[in-house]
């Protein structure tokens, strides 16, 4: 979870780490209430999940500092550890480095995706996501609205766990997960997922919500889709 904060001619990045849990993300929630200015900033989700118990450094090259110098992925009952990044109002370049000094993940953000010209607290925009609200209306209607956000931002072991569990609940069937496993690059292969279940209507579309609440809170908190219920 990344939140921004700009103070006159400083920005302010916290990043947090840790394991997948709801809990977490409204710990998170409640200490950045406190943050004047703070506003959460979606951000891209890494192509594998991180391993517990690794530990993990940030690199961005125009900061002034980034504390701690590393973060280890353990399971915490505190507010989660993040990376606290002080630079100038600049674009970011983001690089998320493991045990073996290799690049798990990388977010670049323009200037001009979180800034606007008042270069006030109140400037800090969640540029590109979903409303802080949550989405209301039908499980159709809140899967067409997040779908570009959903495929840019689902993990490829979230997606196989999904393919599993929308055939165990005979959303798709047996063909269907066998044509979308083939797909070897993640964003065709969750694009191909998504337009699958919404043409399949409303009630397909729940089960796909219901099941990606309970496999990846922390996507479901970014897009601000709802747990539904199915109908009958």
């Amino acid at each position: 979870m990344l939140y921004l904060t700009v103070k006159r001619e400083t920005l302010i990045s916290r990043l947090y780490l840790f394991p997948s849990n709801p809990g977490q993300i409204q710990a998170v929630e409640q200490q950045e209430s406190k943050f004047q200015g703070s506003k959460r900033f979606p951000n891209t989700r890494p192509e594998q999940s991180f391993k517990l118990n690794s530990s993990f450094r940030l690199n961005i090259p125009c900061s002034t500092s980034i504390t701690p110098p590393r973060i280890h992925l353990i399971h915490r009952d505190t507010t989660p550890s993040f990376f606290k990044v002080v630079m100038e109002i600049t674009g970011i370049e983001m690089e998320l480095i493991g045990d073996d000094e290799r690049i798990v993940w990388k977010e670049t953000l323009q200037k001009y995706e979180f800034i606007t010209e008042t270069h006030s607290t109140s400037a800090v925009l969640g540029a590109g996501g979903p409303a802080e609200s949550s989405l209301t209306g039908s499980a159709e209607q809140q899967l067409r609205s997040v779908r570009t956000e959903f495929v840019k931002r689902v993990s490829r072991p979230a997606l196989n766990e999904l393919l599993d569990g929308l055939l165990q609940h005979t959303v798709i069937n047996q063909e269907e997960m066998e044509s979308v496993k083939v797909i070897a690059e993640r964003a065709e292969k969750a694009r191909d997922i998504i337009d699958m279940v919404l043409r399949k209507g409303t009630e397909s579309c729940s089960r796909m919500i219901n099941l990606l609440g309970e496999l990846d809170p922390c996507l479901c908190s970014l897009l601000q889709i709802n747990s539904v219920g199915v109908p009958t």
